[in-house]
C-alpha cells in the first residue's frame, strides 16, 4: 500500500508534478497585513491529502483531502490576497477555494515558477482525482482506511486493526463475526494479515451479492457474459434501444480482462466497472451536454438566479463578498442582485441595506462577475439591480458596468427596428443583460425620442419592501435616475405590477415584474392559467420574504409549475430547496438554462397544475423503483469513535400537487458500508415533465431527528430505466466520493 501503488491507480506514477508535491516546499500563509507566516506544504502518500505544519500546541499538523478543494485561483484572485498584499508580488500568489464555507487558503511562493509550479502540480492531481472512476474511488477510499488502521505501519493487520478498520469504513461487526473473517483470510495462521490476505480480505468485503445474482441471470458463456448475453440484459432490463455495436463498445470500453475482451465476453469485474461508469448512472448521459433547443425566446427557458447573491450567510450580520457572487457563477447560476447604495469617498457599494452586513465595492463585484461568468456556461448573465443610488453615484455605477463589461454588455436591442420579443439564450451567449428602471419605453431608441436627461421612477418593489417591513407600502417612494443608468436597461424594465389583464394590454414583452414569494404563491394557487400565459411573453422574478432573515428558501417547484422563469433562491444556504434548484438544473450542460414544457409555451394551452383538466401535458406514468443496497455511506459523526450508521433511504417525487409524494425504507442497524434494503415503491405521476425526483440518505434515530448522510436529485425525464447507480451529495450539494445507492427503476406508461 505505498504511495506509488496509489499514483498507479491514478494514472501518475513517476510524473514530475506528482513527484514536486509529495516533496513539498515552504510557502507563506497570508491571513491579514500582519499575519504572513512561513509554513510547510506536502502532499501525503495517499496522492490524495495535503499536510501543512501548524503552530498551535493543540494541533500540530494539519491535513485537508484534495476532494475538498473546489479551485485553484493564480494571482491575487482573492479578497483576502487582494487586501493584504502588494501588485507587485501578483505572480507569486494563488489561492486555494475549498467547497462549502471553509475559508480560502491564500498562499505566496518565493518565485513566479514556483507559484506557477505549485497550481500547475495541484490542478493536474485534482483533475486526476477527479476522473477516477466510482470502482476506482471505491478502491482508493478502501486501501485509504486500511493505512489509518494499520497503527505500527508495518503493512501487517492485526484483528484489533482489523476491527478498528472495520469501524473506520462504517461497519459494525461482532468479535465473532470480525474473527471469523479474520480466520478466512489468515492462511498462514500469523495472528497477522498481509499481502494475498488482505487482497482476499478486501474482496471479501467488497463482494456485491446483489450484482452476482444479475450477473449469473446474463451469464451464459461458461460463467461469462457473451456478446449476446449482454445485449440480451440491455434491452430486457435496462430497457434500452441498444444494437450489437452497443454492447461491444461497452465492453470494449469497461472490460479489465484482456483474454475476455478478445473474446466479446464480458466478465463480472467488467460488468461492474460498466455499472458504476456513466452508462450504469441513473442520469441518462445523453442529457449530461446541453441537448435541449437554445434558439428559442429567453423566457421560455427556467434560469437558474440568486437571491441576495453577495451575502455569504444570513440576512442581517453576515458578510458581503465578491467570492459569493463567484460561487453562484461557478455553480451556473444565470441571474444575480446587486443591493446598490452610496458609499464613501462617492463610490457605489453593495450590501443589505439597514442591516450591518459588510460593504463590499460595485466595481470590484463587476470586475468579479466579468472574470467569472462564463467560466462554465456560455449562456447570457442577467445582473438584476436593487438601486438606492444617488444620481452621481448611479452614473458611475453605469460607467463601471459599461467600461468593465465592454462589448459583452447589451446595451441596445440586437436587430435594427423594435423588437417584439425576446432574444434567445444562444444569440445572448457570452452576454450581460441589466435588469432595472428604464425613464421610458424601448421604442424611444427607435423614435429618436432618447432625450430624457433623467426623472424620477417608483423604486423596486422588492427594495420598497424592505423599507416598509412587512407592510408594504402601495404608494412606492419615488428614486430619481440617472438616464445613462436607464439606458443600459434594455430587455429585463422593472415595472410594478398591477394584474394580468393589465399587464397584458398595456407592458411590453421586455417590462417585468419581481414577485414576492407569497404574492407569487397565491398567484400560482387562484390564477395558475392566466400567470403562465403572463410567462409565456414575459419574464418573471420570484424573491424570497423579507422575513427570512436567515437565508431560508421558499420551495422554487410551485413557482417553475406556473412557468416562472427566475425562481431567486439564497445559494449561500444548503436546504432541500436548493437541492431542487440543482437537480432542475443538473442537465443540459448544467448551463443555467432549461426549456420549459411545450405546454408552457403554447398559446393554445390551458394547463392548470392544480386541477389537471385533460390536455397533452396529462401522461400517466406508472413509477416502480426498488431501493435495494448502498454503498459506503459516510460516518456522520466522525469524533464518536464508536458511531456507526442506521441507514434509511427516502425516495421523493416533487412536481405537480398530485404528483408529489414521497415513501420511505426501512432502517438498517449499524451498517453504513453495504447495507440492503431490497423495498419495492410505485408512484402515479401525471405530469412527467414537471417532476423530480429526489433520494435522501438519512441516519436513523429514534429519540432525536434523522441526520442527513446523502442526497440526489435530478428531473423524472432524465432517469435511466433498469439497474442503476446513484451517486449521493452532500447538503452543500457536493459529491460524496465512493458512496452511492443501487437501485432498479422503471417509468412505464400507466395502464
Amino acid at each position: 500500500m505505498e504511495a506509488n501503488g496509489t499514483a498507479g491507480r491514478h494514472g501518475l506514477e513517476g510524473d514530475a508534478d506528482l513527484q514536486f508535491l509529495l516533496i513539498g516546499g515552504e510557502l507563506v500563509k497570508i491571513r491579514s497585513s500582519s499575519w504572513k507566516k512561513n509554513r510547510f506544504y506536502k502532499l501525503q502518500e495517499d496522492c490524495r491529502t495535503l499536510w501543512h505544519e501548524s503552530k498551535k500546541t493543540f494541533r500540530r499538523n494539519q491535513t485537508f483531502s484534495i476532494d475538498d478543494i473546489e479551485s485553484v485561483r493564480k494571482g491575487r484572485q482573492s479578497e483576502g490576497l487582494k487586501k493584504h498584499t502588494d501588485p507587485s508580488v501578483e505572480e507569486q500568489c494563488f489561492s486555494i477555494i475549498f467547497k462549502g464555507r471553509k475559508k480560502n487558503l491564500d498562499l505566496m511562493a518565493v518565485s513566479v515558477e514556483e507559484a506557477n509550479r505549485w497550481v500547475s502540480s495541484l490542478e493536474k492531481v485534482k483533475r486526476t482525482i477527479g476522473n477516477l472512476s466510482r470502482q476506482q474511488k471505491s478502491e482508493h477510499w478502501i486501501i485509504n482506511c486500511m493505512r489509518k488502521a494499520d497503527k505500527n505501519e508495518d503493512n501487517k493487520m492485526t484483528l484489533k486493526e482489523l476491527k478498528h478498520f472495520l469501524r473506520q469504513i462504517n461497519v459494525e461487526v461482532d468479535d465473532m463475526y470480525a474473527e471469523e473473517i479474520f480466520k478466512k483470510c489468515d492462511k498462514s495462521n500469523s495472528g497477522s494479515l498481509e499481502g494475498a490476505e488482505i487482497k482476499h480480505f478486501y474482496d471479501l468485503l467488497t463482494h456485491r451479492e446483489e450484482i452476482d445474482v444479475i450477473y449469473g441471470k446474463y451469464a451464459q458463456a461458461q460463467g461469462q457474459m457473451s456478446l449476446r448475453d449482454l445485449l440480451n440484459f440491455l434491452l430486457n432490463e435496462q430497457r434500452e434501444d441498444a444494437t450489437v455495436e452497443d454492447a461491444s463498445k461497452l465492453i470494449e470500453k469497461y472490460e479489465v480482462d484482456e483474454t475476455a475482451k478478445q473474446k466479446k465476453h464480458m466478465t463480472k469485474d467488467g460488468f461492474l466497472m460498466y455499472l458504476h461508469h456513466e452508462e450504469g448512472s441513473i442520469l441518462n448521459p445523453a442529457h449530461i451536454p446541453v441537448y435541449q433547443d437554445m434558439s428559442q425566446p429567453l423566457n421560455h427557458y427556467y434560469i437558474s438566479s440568486s437571491h441576495n447573491t453577495y451575502l455569504m450567510e444570513d440576512q442581517l450580520k453576515g458578510p458581503s463578498s465578491t467570492e459569493a457572487y463567484i460561487k453562484a457563477l461557478t455553480k451556473s447560476c444565470r441571474c444575480v442582485e446587486l443591493d446598490c447604495w452610496d458609499g464613501a469617498n462617492g463610490e457605489p457599494v453593495i450590501y443589505h441595506g439597514y442591516t450591518i452586513t459588510s460593504k463590499v465595492l460595485f466595481r470590484d463585484v463587476i470586475s468579479a462577475i466579468k472574470d467569472y461568468a462564463f467560466k462554465t456556461s456560455d449562456y447570457p448573465v442577467i445582473l438584476s439591480l436593487e438601486n438606492h443610488c444617488s444620481v452621481e453615484q448611479q452614473k458611475l455605477m453605469a460607467h463601471y458596468l459599461i467600461s468593465i463589461l465592454g462589448d459583452a454588455l447589451v446595451t441596445k436591442p440586437l436587430g435594427d427596428t423594435m423588437p417584439t420579443n425576446f432574444p434567445s439564450p444562444e444569440e445572448l451567449k457570452g452576454k450581460f443583460l441589466i435588469k432595472g428602471k428604464r425613464l421610458n419605453k424601448l421604442d424611444a431608441i427607435f423614435n429618436n425620442n432618447n432625450t430624457i436627461e433623467e426623472g424620477t421612477v417608483s423604486e423596486e418593489d422588492e427594495a420598497a419592501d424592505c423599507e416598509n417591513g412587512q407592510k408594504a407600502n402601495p404608494k412606492k417612494s419615488k428614486i430619481k435616475l440617472a438616464k445613462q443608468l436607464s439606458d443600459i436597461v434594455v430587455y429585463c424594465k422593472s415595472v410594478h405590477f398591477n394584474g394580468f389583464e393589465h399587464a397584458k394590454d398595456s407592458q411590453g414583452f421586455y417590462e417585468m415584474s419581481s414577485f414576492k414569494e407569497s404574492k407569487a404563491f397565491n398567484l400560482a394557487e387562484t390564477s395558475a392559467t392566466a400567470y403562465i400565459h403572463h410567462n409565456m411573453d414575459k419574464l418573471s422574478r420570484i424573491y424570497p420574504a423579507g422575513s427570512r432573515t436567515n437565508s431560508s428558501n421558499y420551495n422554487p417547484v410551485p413557482m417553475w409549475n406556473v412557468g416562472c422563469q427566475i425562481v431567486a433562491l439564497n445559494f449561500q444556504t444548503p436546504s432541500k430547496e436548493m437541492q431542487l434548484n440543482q437537480g432542475r438544473f443538473l442537465t443540459n450542460g448544467t448551463c443555467g438554462y432549461i426549456l420549459k414544457p411545450e405546454f408552457q409555451r403554447s398559446l393554445s394551452s390551458q394547463f392548470d397544475p392544480n386541477t389537471l383538466a385533460k390536455g397533452p401535458w396529462l401522461k400517466r406514468k406508472t413509477f416502480y423503483i426498488m431501493v435495494i443496497t448502498g454503498q459506503q455511506l459516510p460516518k456522520i459523526n466522525k469524533d464518536k469513535h464508536k458511531s456507526i450508521v442506521d441507514p434509511l433511504v427516502r425516495v421523493e417525487i416533487h412536481g405537480v400537487p398530485a404528483d408529489n409524494a414521497s415513501k420511505e425504507t426501512h432502517h438498517i442497524d449499524n451498517n453504513g458500508f453495504n447495507p440492503m434494503w431490497n423495498e419495492n415503491f410505485q408512484f402515479d405521476i401525471h405530469v412527467p415533465e414537471l417532476a423530480m425526483l429526489r433520494f435522501v440518505v438519512e441516519d436513523y434515530d429514534s429519540t432525536s431527528q434523522n441526520d442527513l448522510i446523502g442526497q440526489y436529485c435530478l428531473p423524472l425525464t432524465s432517469v435511466q430505466n433498469g439497474y442503476r447507480h446513484v451517486p449521493l451529495l452532500t447538503k452543500r450539494g457536493d459529491v460524496i466520493c465512493s458512496a452511492g445507492l443501487f437501485v432498479h427503476l422503471m417509468l412505464l406508461d400507466a395502464q
